[in-house]
């Protein structure tokens, strides 16, 4: 039975919308769907929200940290009322799922994404359980800092908001601890494929690339701060 869920991504507006804060989107979705409300807990470092699920306490987190913060939210909360690492859903966006699939899994490694690299650290353990959010691969290495702190397209943020609701579809299955139900149910659904971005003229091509990758680097001198 999950006692927390968290939803990680970058504290404000400007990065609301951006790739990396997919899992945030889950969580807000997640407390409107269950009439929780969530507020500011500084003790936390985020904002938090209870839910009453049956005879159960269900605790819900939205980090304030940077993304590479997020474990000081998390084991903050979870130490405070003695929640065990396989009690805790953690939602984040993943490169290596195309925008409109999802995926629940417990355990593993945290693939190079700071933010769960934090809860490794925090928790003293990488046995907690992940909805890992497709937001699909820029193809290069190089452009990812870049890629998950810009906006997806309009048909991406449309895919990813379908995989969302399928999820949160199965969320009383999981509450109930119905988890093979559960992940039968958001891995057997079929994933609206977004259509491919469009090629530009050669020129163009060239000077969208050019500001791509200055952008890209300046992203990158910050992502000690901004938590990429």
């Amino acid at each position: 039975m999950y006692k927390l869920l968290v939803g990680l991504g970058n504290p404000g507006p400007e990065y609301h919308d951006t790739r990396h804060n997919a899992g945030a989107w889950w969580l807000e979705a997640a407390a409107h769907a269950l009439k929780a409300e969530l507020r500011p807990e500084r003790s936390f470092f985020g904002r938090a929200a209870r839910a009453q699920v049956g005879e159960h306490t269900l605790w819900l987190l939205e980090p304030s940290t940077f993304m590479n913060r997020s474990g000081q939210a998390v084991a903050a909360l979870a130490r405070f009322y003695k929640i065990e690492p396989q009690q805790i859903l953690v939602a984040h966006d993943e490169l290596d799922l195309p925008p409109g699939e999802v995926k629940l899994k417990r355990g593993g490694g945290h693939a190079g994404h700071n933010g769960l690299r934090d809860i490794h650290a925090q928790l003293g353990s990488a046995d907690y359980w992940r909805l890992r959010i497709g937001i699909g691969h820029p193809g290069h290495k190089a452009e990812v800092v870049h890629w998950v702190l810009k906006k997806p397209a309009p048909e991406q943020r449309s895919a990813i908001e379908e995989a969302i609701g399928r999820s949160l579809a199965a969320l009383p299955d999981l509450l109930a601890g119905q988890v093979e139900r559960a992940t039968a149910a958001i891995h057997t659904a079929k994933p609206v494929r977004p259509k491919p971005p469009r090629l530009q003229a050669s020129g163009a091509a060239g000077a969208g690339a050019g500001a791509g990758a200055g952008a890209g680097a300046g992203a990158g001198a910050g992502a000690e701060v901004e938590g990429v």
